[in-house]
């Protein structure tokens, strides 16, 4: 199987889709990989890295891709890079499946098989897979330290000559990967923690950690779907959904809000009101920007300053943190790879469930 790993071409992407330690692994499996120079140096894995785990380097998309049975990518390709893909290959890539009609039937109509990332089902056998996981573990981590530095004030609690320092508070909106890893990180800081989601695996998950669970009596055993994630509330349940949130949210110092539900755009758990109602140097973080936002007021890529809080519409996080990024959004593409090969050969069946529920387009056909 040769498979090709260009270099990432869209706005502020730093990450690659396979770092020479998952190449290792595929060439030492009898694979053939193709790695276009740069194509890692954003992230800290340089041309010569690659060479040494046995990676083909060549000059540029065209010759990465040439031949390749698979192409292994971080974000969807532009429509430039689509017409560069061999006709019958296979792409896999994070496709963002909400706004990637226009690039899913271009890559159809050349017959490439389109495996979307994000789609990797959460069943225990595909854990190893899970990009969306593994991606939102970092996003949680920086979405912290993020707001810890637009802060006025310290977030742990200190006790100096010059006084005593009381802990930042830090409120956590939704206890998936991303909100649990905020809540451990808020915590190693020092802060006094809290946190919120609607789903009752996540009480004990968030008090596991250490933090207070906030409005124990909105938990429900129906709020979540099959797969574990949130189901969208109906007009009752999200009311008084909204009314908790801002009884706690007036005298938190950070909020990172995380809550998302997939395929539709992301629940409004933060109103202008509640924002007007925070102390002036305020800060939210908020990581569902990129579908809607949990925030009234947050604009993606921007940071809003609304009476003296800040609303940072965060982007591609985990693009700023590349090196681990990358690793193990690595990992996750090496063990799908590790998946699809049989007998080194690509193959692609449709009734596997893990295959089945990742492949969007195949053999001229848009599946979904």
């Amino acid at each position: 199987m040769r498979i090709g790993v260009p270099r990432e071409t869209a706005d502020h992407e730093r990450r690659v889709a396979l770092v020479p330690d998952s190449i290792a692994r595929l060439v030492k499996a009898g694979h053939e990989v193709a790695v276009e120079r740069g194509a890692g140096t954003a992230a800290g894995f340089a041309d010569a890295a690659y060479e040494q785990a046995g990676a083909t380097l060549v000059a540029d998309l065209s010759a990465a891709v040439t031949g390749a049975h698979v192409v292994a990518k971080v974000q969807r390709p532009s429509t430039d890079e689509i017409a560069k893909l061999p006709e019958g290959s296979a792409l896999v890539c994070q496709l963002a499946m909400a706004t990637a009609q226009p690039t899913i039937d271009a890559l159809n109509a050349r017959r490439i098989s389109v495996l979307a990332l994000e789609l990797v089902p959460r069943i225990t056998r595909a854990q190893s897979m899970d990009v969306l996981s593994s991606q939102a573990t970092v996003a949680g981590y920086k979405a912290v330290l993020i707001a810890a530095s637009m802060l006025p004030k310290f977030l742990p609690s200190l006790t100096t000559a010059a006084g005593s320092i009381q802990p930042a508070k830090a409120f956590i909106i939704g206890a998936g990967v991303a909100g649990l890893q905020a809540i451990a990180t808020a915590r190693r800081l020092g802060a006094q923690v809290s946190g919120f989601d609607v789903r009752a695996a996540a009480r004990e998950q968030v008090q596991s950690l250490g933090a207070k669970f906030v409005a124990n009596d909105l938990v429900s055993a129906g709020a979540e779907d099959k797969g574990g994630y949130a189901k969208a509330q109906s007009d009752d349940e999200q009311a008084r959904t909204l009314a908790a949130i801002g009884r706690h949210i007036v005298d938190q110092d950070l909020v990172i809000s995380t809550a998302q539900i997939p395929g539709r755009a992301a629940p409004r758990l933060i109103t202008a009101e509640m924002v007007r109602g925070m102390r002036p140097g305020s800060v939210i973080v908020d990581l569902a920007a990129e579908t809607g936002g949990n925030c009234e007021l947050t604009v993606l890529g921007e940071t809003v300053v609304e009476q003296g809080v800040s609303i940072v519409g965060a982007r591609n996080l985990p693009a700023t943190l590349p090196l681990h990024a990358s690793q193990m959004f690595s990992r996750n593409v090496l063990t799908l790879l590790q998946h699809l090969d049989k007998e080194g050969q690509l193959r692609l069946d449709l009734a596997d469930e893990i295959t089945g529920a990742m492949t969007v387009a195949h053999d001229g056909t848009v599946r979904r």
